[in-house]
């Protein structure tokens, strides 16, 4: 797996996610028991990771759906 993005808004995981499940690309949010536990201060993103093999296609979704300003390069 490798992060492809990091963020605390919820709506905006959820339509990556979305984005991804549309284009049969498996998508696992990690850390978001931990960015729940630090409350409101944001010190601990939430991260979604894809299967390396696939990270270059999810880029070019994200690039896409003009969501270019989130992907880790």
């Amino acid at each position: 797996m490798r992060d492809l993005m990091r963020t605390n808004d919820p709506v905006l995981l959820n339509f990556v996610q979305t984005l991804l499940r549309e284009a049969g690309i498996e998508a696992v949010i990690f850390d978001g028991n931990m960015s729940a536990l630090q409350g409101t201060l944001g010190a601990i993103l939430q991260r979604i990771a894809v299967p390396e093999d696939r990270w270059a296609e999810a880029c070019r979704i994200l690039r896409e759906a003009d969501l270019k300003e989130w992907i880790l390069e």
